[in-house]
């Protein structure tokens, strides 16, 4: 029984990077001309690592060499997120070399720094690529207990695809461990939390491990029902990929029921999508397949045949598991038609390849015990230095020993006081922070409410008294005989009553964009960007919004559009730029929003920097949003304005 397909997309686990790569034409370019013209900022640092994963599997060396750049560019901006994000970028470089051990120590040097400097995302992420570079040196064990890790810190996040991760990744160590029962268990958990993504992608990942788990344990119905819906979100994503790996499941699924008839139906569906896609992976296994179908149905000659177009492949392919076990298939097949000749040269070329994956798998165990070895080393090194430590330690602890006895009474009587005191004094710091809080949420939704009011008021009310006068005047234009020196004078005061209307409706409009209440966040920005770069001339401003398609709670959004206007109208008031950016991006509960300029700049040490009422307005809008405020300026160098918050409890 030849199940392959599950193991095709899932033995080599999958790494956790930390932005998503331009899959959009012409992204090469884009990023260049960004990186070119673009100041050192945080965003360039991942500017690098995208346009160095472009040329991961093309031009590895160029994109180790962006990695790199990212690398320097975020340790001079001492940019703790950009130095962890890159170990996600280069192991799969090191992985690509097979240099897995260089990899092993860069993904342990990433929970160090996790742990010290980064949040339970970080973390996670960190744990799952630490599991990786086990498994693929062999060692399941290690590997599973890390996945576990990554799964438990993962479990309180609210982004669940790090736990989907950590699960299904999982389940593939339970596939090379043929252990069926627990790649069931962990597939079953990961695409529960891939069917609440609802993301078809790992959707459809989970269903193929399930689908093996169910296949080897028997459960043929189930494992046909779930290759099939594989097979499905392969035709709803129009994924050639997905509906070759639903078909080949079939038939892998029915070949394993002896249902030889229907398995070859579907292994030739298969060979004909790989054909039409030229994937000549599929088409190696397709072939496979079909001569174990014709092989099993007694049609030797037809058998043979595909045997030796997969043999074909595989050597293309350099697929050499595959290969020596289609070679000995070769030979069966030759002995049973009495060719023996070819039967023999078939099975010293099994055996030749027998001997060099045994090799190869000495190699892995060679790799294997060397990183265990250097685990070993440290290990024992930090045993040495924890020893000399205790030693020194010791000789203080008799030192002192004896003052420490006289002081005892009196620091504990002591702290017993410090702590009640600073307990008393944390409850009534926090009873005054979320009486602050309360107070800043209703003076926020009261100027929101007033500023409806009077957007209202003058639009409707002095808006259309100002209309009926110019109405008024325009009637009575006609009706009057005047010279021609008075006539331009009366034009002029209908030309300025014009603009006063016109003034009235921005001033209105920009109390409550119109745009906001209709059409949403993402459009009401995009016009005031729009609207703020045409009313100046002297300066351009650059947009970037995305995730916002769904719609916010209106008070979130209000405030939100509020922290943006304000941050951009300090940067056109006072910073002297000709380039300003505004960004702002969603991704599940995560809101960020970034304001950069390549202005004057300012020392943001400055006590005058600290006490402008915009500045105090957006502190109190971020503190509604529960978020962080970080601002970075440098004197001549501009100013970047990055906020962090979630938005699950505004939704």
């Amino acid at each position: 029984m030849h199940i392959r397909t599950g193991i095709l997309m899932l033995i080599f686990p999958a790494l956790l990077a930390a932005n998503g790569v331009y899959a959009q034409s012409g992204a090469a370019d884009s990023i260049r001309n960004l990186l070119q013209g673009g100041t050192e900022d945080s965003i360039k640092v991942f500017r690098y690592y995208q346009y160095g994963e472009l040329y991961e599997q093309s031009k590895p060396d160029s994109a180790d060499f962006y990695f790199r750049k990212g690398l320097e560019l975020a340790k001079k901006l001492n940019y703790q997120k950009g130095i962890f994000s890159y170990t996600s970028y280069a192991i799969v470089l090191l992985n690509n070399k097979g240099k897995y051990l260089e990899g092993l120590a860069l993904t342990q040097e990433s929970v160090e720094q996790a742990t010290q400097f980064g949040n339970i995302r970080d973390q996670a992420t960190a744990y799952i690529n630490v599991a990786n570079e086990w498994q693929y040196l062999g060692d399941l064990e290690t590997a599973a207990a890390f996945y576990l890790k990554a799964a438990e810190q993962a479990s309180g996040l609210p982004e669940k695809k790090f736990e989907r991760v950590a699960l299904n990744n999982l389940a593939s160590v339970f596939i090379e461990l043929k252990d069926w029962d627990k790649v069931i268990a962990y597939a079953s958990k990961a695409l529960f939390i891939a069917r609440q993504m609802k993301d078809d992608y790992s959707i459809a990942s989970c269903l193929i491990n399930l689908a093996v788990g169910k296949t080897n344990k028997g459960q043929i119905e189930e494992a046909i029902a779930l290759y099939n819906q594989v097979f499905t979100i392969g035709q709803q994503t129009e994924d050639y990929i997905l509906r070759l790996d639903g078909l080949n499941g079939l038939g892998e699924v029915f070949l394993a029921r002896k249902d030889l008839k229907t398995s070859v139906r579907y292994f030739h569906q298969t060979l004909k999508l790989a054909g039409e896609n030229e994937d000549p992976v599929y088409a190696m296994y397709a072939n496979g397949g079909l001569a174990s179908s014709f092989s099993g149905i007694g049609q030797r000659d037809s058998a043979v045949y595909y045997v030796l177009q997969a043999i074909r492949i595989a050597r293309e392919n350099n697929a050499s598991l595959e290969l020596k076990n289609y070679c000995l298939e070769a030979s069966g097949l030759y002995e049973q038609m009495g060719n023996f000749k070819a039967a023999l040269d078939y099975q010293k070329q099994f055996q030749l390849l027998s001997d060099s994956l045994l090799g190869e798998k000495s190699n892995s165990a060679i790799l294997l015990a060397e990183a265990k070895f250097q685990g070993k080393q440290k290990e024992q090194q930090l045993l040495l230095q924890q020893s000399s430590i205790r030693q020194k330690s010791m000789l203080n602890y008799v030192f002192i020993g004896s003052t420490i006895a006289l002081l005892l009474i009196s620091l504990l009587t002591y702290r017993n006081y410090r702590q009640k005191r600073k307990l008393s004094d944390q409850r009534i710091a926090d009873l005054e922070r979320e009486k602050q809080l309360s107070a800043t949420q209703s003076l926020l939704r009261g100027q929101e409410e007033e500023r409806n009011r009077m957007a209202r008021d003058l639009h409707d009310g002095l808006g259309g008294l100002l209309s009926g006068v110019k109405l008024q005047l325009g009637a009575m234009k006609g009706n009057l005989v005047l010279s021609e020196e008075m006539g331009r004078t009366f034009n002029n005061a209908l030309n300025k009553l014009d603009e006063s209307i016109n003034e009235m409706r921005r001033v209105a409009h920009n109390m409550m964009p119109e745009a906001l209440l209709k059409l949403g966040l993402q459009q009401a920005l995009q016009d005031y960007c729009d609207g703020l770069s045409e009313s100046s001339g002297g300066f351009r401003i650059t947009g970037e919004f995305h995730g916002l398609d769904k719609r916010l709670d209106a008070s979130t959004e209000v405030v939100v559009y509020r922290i943006v206007q304000e941050l951009l109208n300090n940067a056109v008031k006072h910073s002297g730029a000709d380039q300003i950016l505004a960004q702002v991006m969603r991704q599940e509960q995560a809101l960020t929003i970034t304001v950069e300029d390549n202005g004057k700049g300012y020392d943001i040490a400055d006590p005058d920097s600290k006490s402008g009422a915009g500045l105090r307005n957006i502190r109190s809008r971020v503190d509604y949003l529960k978020g962080q405020l970080d601002i970075q300026s440098l004197p001549g160098k501009g100013t970047s304005i990055h906020i962090d918050c979630l938005i699950d409890n505004h939704e």
